[in-house]
């Protein structure tokens, strides 16, 4: 199991800290690592990258990655666009936010909505 937490990148944490010290990211790595050896899961993220450094992101990727080559699937609610970029499908759900929001504004690939879509989640994408 400590392999694991390390391999999500929770090597910094004690052992019998407590689990109301965690951030929502780092609950669900420590999540992640209880089940990261499975396979046939359905994985449902949200925002998992809130908060960290651009390192650790590339770590949650590659977390992804090997829980989806283990064969899981992966959905993630996210806003950090180097990670939307890296998506097999988007769902961009808009056209704003809030009361503004709540409709399906775009269905595709990162390269789709970036070659087609006016959404505001593709003109970020572009930059």
């Amino acid at each position: 199991m400590l392999d694991t937490l390390i391999e999500v990148g929770l090597s910094y944490i004690s052992l019998g800290q407590p689990l109301s010290t965690f951030s929502g990211g780092e609950r669900q790595r420590v999540k992640l690592a209880q089940n990261i050896k499975k396979k046939g899961n359905i994985y449902i993220l949200d925002e998992p990258t809130t908060g960290l450094h651009a390192a650790d992101i590339k770590k949650i990727v590659n977390i992804l990655e090997t829980i989806i080559d283990r064969g899981n699937s992966v959905i993630v609610i996210e806003h950090n666009t180097d990670v939307m970029k890296l998506a097999d499908y988007i769902i961009d759900i808009g056209p704003d936010g809030g009361s503004k929001g709540g409709e399906v504004v775009f269905t595709g690939n990162p390269k789709e909505m970036i070659e087609n879509s006016n959404t505001i989640t593709a003109q970020y994408l572009r930059r």
